[in-house]
């Protein structure tokens, strides 16, 4: 009875040690970089490796805060962002959470699954307000057009008689 206990007693033990070290490993894991952050990044994240910015195809690593981009020839690590991207504000680009580390290796997947959303959005927005800015500007020429025939058919009829 007492080797039954005695092993009982440590099968309990057991389970209960690995049943600690799980929650334990499990609270080692959590990362929280809310105040690394960005304000323009996305909320809702407790954590974030880095962010792509699919409308200018670049990575933003959260933790060193610099932006990784493609020059053409080879992957570029700065503080800042290419002069030509300096006039965006980043409160409004699309950005996507990614907790892999160096995600431009997997750049083309990417780039496929996100493509460029935030400027199909604003190419849209911007198209239909094109196409409304025509309508208008069509719709104020047929009204123009209409006038002038009906002003030349009444000077043609006015006019007209006189000359037979």
């Amino acid at each position: 009875m007492e080797v039954m206990m005695k092993k009982l007693f440590c099968a309990a033990a057991i389970v209960l040690g690995l049943f600690v070290a799980q929650r334990v490993d499990a609270q080692v894991n959590v990362n929280i970089n809310v105040g690394l952050q960005p304000s323009w990044g996305p909320s809702g994240y407790n954590y974030a490796r880095y962010y792509y910015l699919p409308e200018m195809d670049i990575y933003y690593d959260v933790g060193n805060r610099h932006y990784t981009y493609y020059d053409g020839r080879r992957w570029i690590s700065h503080r800042n962002l290419p002069k030509r991207y300096r006039h965006v504000n980043l409160h409004r680009t699309h950005k996507v959470v990614i907790n892999e580390s160096r995600p431009w290796r997997n750049h083309k997947i990417y780039h496929k699954k996100y493509g460029k959303p935030a400027m199909h959005q604003s190419n849209r927005r911007y198209q239909k307000e094109t196409k409304k800015f025509h309508k208008a500007v069509h719709k104020q020429h047929k009204k123009a057009q209409k006038a002038r025939a009906k002003h030349a058919k009444k000077m043609h009829k006015h006019y007209g008689k006189g000359r037979r």
